[in-house]
């Protein structure tokens, strides 16, 4: 036993060790570079490197400055809402709701009910949608982060930070930070990445 531990700890074995890791490594790199060469002449896709070389594929939309509405959720019973501080803003009077339309919005927190109250005028009871109509740009709401876009440029995905005046649950109304003919990212990429629209 003590001549074996002494074999293996002698100068000699250690570089017999030091050249045997070092031929396996080598392997392992010859092997990778081998098997990178052989999936190219296959012509096998593989994901990440086509999205390093080329770009990720990403669906866009080019915007341009429409009108167009955002709805807001009110709950109605008897033309009569209630709305939180945060939410009255976004009320006014002659708003169209439903099939009526907003007669008055308080301008004092209700006593009772710590709410802002929102009178009606032909409004069924119920969950109704107050339409706001605005002219900007209309983006899917998915594709705002933190008060910014995503904008193709030159084959790369491009922060663009944006001011959103409103938003729903489907779209997001902005105002400043977009020109005409911009083509927002709707895919999931990262500022910074190399990207390429999809053909539709």
């Amino acid at each position: 036993m003590e001549k074996l531990k002494e074999t293996i700890s002698s100068p000699k074995a250690r570089r017999y060790t030091y050249l045997l890791c070092g031929v396996f490594l080598l392997c392992l790199v010859i092997f990778r570079f081998s098997a990178i060469g052989a999936e190219k002449s296959l012509n096998v896709f593989n994901a990440a490197r086509m999205a390093a070389d080329v770009g990720a594929p990403v669906e866009i939309i080019e915007v341009s400055k429409t009108e167009d509405i955002i709805k807001e959720p009110i709950g109605i019973e008897n033309n009569r809402a209630y709305v939180s501080a945060a939410r009255v803003g976004k009320l006014h009077r002659g708003q169209k709701v439903g099939e009526g339309e907003i007669i008055s919005v308080s301008s004092n927190i209700d006593l009772d009910t710590g709410m802002y109250v929102i009178k009606t005028r032909g409004v069924s009871d119920g969950l109704q949608y107050a339409e706001f109509i605005g002219t900007g740009y209309f983006v899917p709401a998915y594709a705002v982060n933190n008060n910014s876009v995503l904008v193709f440029e030159d084959g790369f995905a491009v922060s663009r930070d944006v001011i959103v005046i409103r938003q729903d649950s489907e779209n997001a109304f902005i105002l400043e930070g977009l020109n005409d003919g911009d083509k927002v990212i709707l895919s999931k990429v990262n500022a910074g990445d190399k990207v390429q629209v999809k053909n539709n």
